[in-house]
């Protein structure tokens, strides 16, 4: 057995921490350094850990990372329950039924060229001490791993997340409505469909692929645009659903074929669960405290660890129903819920499928369609996009160099909105202008690539916010 430190694997290796979990190219991601990250997770965050629940999305190379972890921990001495190819919050949640630790290997929605490991105490997601002392640790590797062959799943797994919420939702809440399901290579789509149907609704499946599809909710592909409002005029539904790679995002349609905002999604679900305390990222629509439905909004950096974080404050200064929701639309439940006599338990970690079922009910509920449950709201909406193959050095000496010149900042940011009045440095430069306008600029924490969220008061000046400010991004860094 040979020794390392193991944060200096890392950094060689490139496969680095960033918002939730580790990411880097599936090339770099050797079984040697699955077997690392599995084994710095186990001594430092895991040790009292008899058994680990094991699982991963459906990306070419999930199976064969998630056998790396495996091989790590039946090399510790502990047993593993390989769960199989199922939605992040599944396995998520199992294992918190279990008290057990879980790993999952995915890497959401960024392109399958690379990939991801998800860490999960048996209370829910690392913090980022827990990341720290991982990367802290020092790990002995054999001189050669030799990953076992995966099993058969055990599917207890899947069949609680199903039950989950057809124990929570009434038997035939979504009697009567047709909803679509794209499901691209989404590790949920069959999880899905069962749930819908568990609950009367008629599904259609729309779109499934064995080629992975990296779907972004917070930043959706004008093809994924295109397609939802042609699907819209071919087929009579009510809803179109799906999700990233590993189901914890949603992407929700109305009966139009438009795709509704995740943190706009986030504001109708929290309301929907009469939730006193929302946390949220910096980037989510302002909305939220807009609306005046809430009594408390928490702001926070973007990355599930810093909701969870949040939540876990308000909860323990004795609020009585706290959620937490991003703009990618992903919704954590950070108390147990009971509405109509049932309960559904906390859940925090990332979600689509709750977010999806709240909309769909409420909806049924209020007698309207999907697209009529924004009206309420106010006036203000957001549009985000991307820069690709933006290296994280050059995004953070623009963002220097914007700060440094406030007559650049405005001229890059929005030209046409006036001063800027308040800056936001919690996580990127966040700048609010004299306009109302919002324009945020921020290094991705997974991938090179620099985001950029806008906020207005219509969807097309939103996203001409957006549009404009990667184009003069784009043109200042050559």
């Amino acid at each position: 057995m040979q020794q390392y430190r193991f944060e200096d694997t890392t950094i060689r290796s490139g496969v680095l921490f960033g918002t939730s979990g580790a990411r880097g190219l599936v090339e770099a991601m050797s079984d040697e350094l699955c077997y690392a990250y599995t084994t710095a997770f186990l001594q430092s965050v895991a040790a009292g850990a008899e058994k680990v629940v094991v699982g991963h999305d459906l990306r070419p190379s999930s199976p064969r990372i998630a056998a790396a972890c495996a091989a790590a921990i039946q090399d510790s001495g502990r047993e593993w329950i390989y769960a199989g190819a199922l939605p992040t919050p599944a396995l998520a949640a199992y294992a918190a039924q279990l008290g057990a630790p879980a790993i999952v290997v995915t890497g959401s929605h960024i392109p399958f060229d690379r990939n991801g490991i998800k860490f999960y105490r048996a209370d829910g997601e690392i913090s980022k001490a827990d990341e720290q002392a991982m990367l802290d640790a020092a790990v002995s590797l054999p001189a050669a791993v030799t990953p076992p062959v995966l099993p058969l799943p055990d599917g207890l797994a899947r069949a609680a997340y199903v039950q989950r919420y057809l124990d929570f939702f009434e038997p035939s809440a979504l009697q009567g409505l047709t909803v679509a399901v794209y499901e691209h290579s989404s590790v949920g789509r069959d999880v899905l469909r069962s749930i819908l149907e568990g609950l009367g609704a008629q599904v259609i499946a729309l779109g499934r692929t064995d080629i992975f599809v990296p779907i972004d909710t917070e930043a959706v592909r004008p093809e994924d645009v295109a397609q939802a409002r042609q699907w819209a005029t071919e087929y009579n539904f009510d809803a179109l659903l799906s999700t990233d790679g590993d189901a914890d995002r949603p992407l929700i349609g109305d009966e139009n074929g438009e795709w509704l905002r995740g943190d706009v999604v986030g504001i109708l679900c929290a309301k929907y669960l009469q939730a006193q305390v929302v946390v949220t990222p910096v980037s989510s629509n302002t909305a939220a405290e807009k609306s005046g439905v809430f009594t408390h909004v928490a702001r926070t950096r973007i990355g599930s660890p810093y909701v969870i974080a949040g939540m876990d404050a308000a909860v323990a200064q004795g609020n009585a129903l706290v959620v937490g929701y991003e703009a990618n639309g992903g919704f954590l439940l950070g108390s147990d819920v009971v509405r109509h006599a049932r309960r559904l338990s906390a859940l925090p970690t990332r979600d689509a499928v709750l977010p999806m079922l709240a909309l769909l009910c409420m909806a049924q509920e209020n007698r309207c369609k999907l697209s009529a449950l924004t009206q309420d709201l106010p006036p203000r909406f957001t549009a985000s996009d991307r820069l690709q193959n933006f290296a994280t050095e050059k995004s953070r000496a623009l963002l220097q160099q914007l700060l440094e010149q406030p007559v650049l900042l405005a001229s890059t940011l929005a030209p046409q909105s006036g001063n800027a009045i308040r800056t936001d440095q919690t996580d990127g430069l966040r700048v609010t202008f004299e306009s109302g306008d919002i324009v945020h600029l921020r290094p991705s924490g997974n991938a090179p690539e620099l985001r950029c969220y806008a906020e207005a008061d219509t969807p097309e000046h939103a996203k001409l916010l957006c549009d404009a400010c990667l184009i003069q991004v784009r043109s200042a860094a050559g």
